[in-house]
């Protein structure tokens, strides 16, 4: 017979893939304003999605503190429910990121030569190919995948602080891109910090598995060997 306990982590864990499920999808949304011309509809749904996150993440909360309060998990279930609520924390910022792309896509004039201009669409991929990896690797723990979200980060992360000083470059010497290039700056920037928060959660799944604490600046430690 299931116990309470039994049943309390499995409804977590189905949280947290509905949490990460939500996030993804918001990630998609924020991108697809980003790349075209946004709409009111598309930005109340964007809000709509980060409510159900919010409140997703407040039960995560409240579970979490239940098992604390009233079992005695041993050392794996204990990781699993420290893991769960540092899993959530980043999911719900992934989400306030998302939200904040959006209201900052609206005042880039001319947004779409700029975004062909800088190639802003590869790494916007990118960033949607990593969330989608992360929560793959919570599903099946497949310990390959933290390896190709260290290295996709990295690739975010270079390709973001390049392009960011081709903005930077050209807003010198166009005074009109101004003020769209620093808003297209900070878009970059939460692009770049949505990859960030996907390798926490990484570590965080790598340390529920493996009892082992790993970052990502120590990615060749956990990298299959030729």
């Amino acid at each position: 017979m299931t116990s309470h306990f039994e049943i309390e982590l499995e409804k977590l864990k189905g949280i947290i893939e509905k949490i990460g499920q939500l996030a993804e999808s918001q990630v998609s949304e924020s991108v697809k304003i980003l790349l075209q011309e946004p709409g009111v509809a598309e930005e109340k749904i964007i809000k709509k999605t980060e409510s159900k996150i919010d409140k997703l993440d407040v039960k995560i909360d409240e579970i979490c503190q239940s098992i604390f309060a009233l079992q005695q998990p041993v050392a794996s279930d204990l990781r699993f429910i420290m893991s769960a609520m540092q899993i959530s924390n980043e999911i719900e910022r992934i989400g306030d990121l998302s939200l904040s792309i959006v209201k900052k896509a609206k005042n880039i004039k001319e947004k779409h030569d700029l975004i062909v201009k800088f190639s802003v669409g590869d790494i916007t991929k990118q960033v949607e190919l990593i969330t989608a990896k992360t929560n793959n690797y919570f599903l099946t723990r497949q310990e390959s995948t933290i390896g190709e979200i260290f290295v996709l980060s990295k690739e975010i992360k270079n390709k973001s602080e390049g392009t960011i000083h081709e903005i930077i470059n050209e807003m010198k010497t166009n005074s009109k891109a101004v003020v769209s290039g620093t808003n297209l700056i900070i878009v970059l920037k939460h692009l770049e910090r949505i990859s960030e928060h996907c390798t926490n959660i990484a570590e965080y799944v790598y340390f529920m598995v493996n009892a082992k604490i790993i970052k990502h600046d120590k990615i060749d430690d956990i990298l299959p060997r030729e």
